[in-house]
């Protein structure tokens, strides 16, 4: 259903189109670093766990790699989630890009 990374513009897009359907995508900080401009939650399982079904989860790190190389270990702790990564993580992020409505 869901690809196993997504882009910047990626993950906006399906934010905003999956939210609109009530599913819930939250952007997980693996770093303890913020990245400015987005709205993140801190990479807690216990806490994670918690979200309702089908909630869509996209880690970062630095890059993406680490991400992507762990995306396997994320999927197994979160079964009852999606678990995608950001491609080029906290590095590749642009404060000032959005998505609009066509």
């Amino acid at each position: 259903m869901f690809s196993n990374e997504w882009t910047q513009r990626e993950f906006l897009e399906n934010k905003k189109a999956l939210e609109a359907k009530g599913i819930k995508v939250l952007l997980i900080d693996t770093i303890l670093s913020p990245i400015n401009g987005a709205n993140t939650t801190l990479y807690n399982p216990y806490e994670l766990a918690k979200e309702p079904e089908g909630s869509v989860f996209v880690f970062y790190c630095d890059t993406g790699k680490t991400t992507l190389n762990r995306l396997g270990e994320y999927k197994k702790r979160f079964p009852l989630h999606h678990c995608i990564s950001l491609r080029g993580g906290r590095g590749y992020w642009r404060e000032n890009m959005t998505v609009f409505d066509e």
